[in-house]
């Protein structure tokens, strides 16, 4: 399946930047604008979310972590960096886990490898909700889980530029993504992963709270783990001063951001 891809900047290695669920890569444009200086900077649609198509059937993690592969291939640049958020990560994880080769170094913010025994009614329920419940009167659920009250009321500019692209996306879509995550258990691949690893999550974060981050640093070979205060679901939206310690995990210099 061919994916709407954002492409910002033309020169380095790349780096790929998967989305939350529900969203899709235009939630990325501040950070995509930081990286870009130096590097090209891939932001994936995943599919059914944004611009990308889709062909009404389901799908699993596993299919969104090939379908980024893919375009890591047809871009023909060798293995790329890749950041992932939340539904992102999860497959960021799979991405790297399975097609280490495409991957040099990897974000994993927000995310985690497995949601737990009752995954699959809990995730039922929320693909329940996300195809009959209108868009809009989903925000406020949405809202409390991505951003800490204090950042809301700071930068309302922000959570409506975030909250205009989840109406946009397709309630079919999202909820297909909602059992996609209710079947994802990857533990037994965090083994697998050969990327240097930087895990990210808030302190605030129910959505993924910190001990499955925690899971993932375990796990992973040689992880790095950051436990960000008084921030919760999207903090690489929510916490602009990480983006020049991502920058670092990257392995960019100064120069290059």
């Amino acid at each position: 399946m061919s994916l709407h891809v954002r492409r910002i900047g033309e020169a380095g290695r790349p780096v790929v930047l998967l989305h939350p669920l529900a969203l899709s890569g235009a939630v990325w444009d501040p950070v995509a604008k930081f990286l870009s200086a130096g590097h090209q900077v891939l932001a994936l649609d995943a599919r059914g979310h944004g611009e990308s198509p889709w062909d009404g059937k389901e799908f699993t993690v596993e299919d969104m972590a090939a379908d980024a592969a893919s375009v890591i291939e047809d871009f023909g640049s060798g293995p790329a960096d890749v950041i992932g958020l939340s539904m992102g990560g999860s497959t960021a994880l799979v991405l790297a886990a399975t097609r280490p080769d495409l991957v040099h170094h990897l974000v994993l913010a927000d995310a985690t490898a497995c949601y737990g025994p009752d995954r699959e009614s809990e995730w039922a329920a929320r693909a329940e909700r996300a195809a009959t419940v209108p868009r809009v009167e989903q925000l406020s659920f949405q809202r409390d889980r991505w951003f800490a009250e204090a950042f809301q009321q700071a930068h309302p500019e922000e959570v409506r530029r975030v909250s205009d692209i989840f109406v946009a996306t397709d309630s079919r879509a999202h909820a297909a993504a909602c059992r996609a995550l209710g079947a994802l258990d990857a533990t037994a691949k965090l083994g697998d992963v050969e990327a240097e690893t930087l895990v990210l999550v808030g302190d605030e974060d129910y959505a993924t709270p910190p001990a499955m981050a925690r899971e993932l640093a375990g796990g992973i070979k040689g992880a790095k783990l950051r436990v960000l205060e008084r921030t919760r679901h999207l903090s690489l939206l929510e916490r602009p001063d990480l983006w020049p310690d991502v920058a670092e995990h990257l392995g960019w210099s100064g120069s290059d951001t």
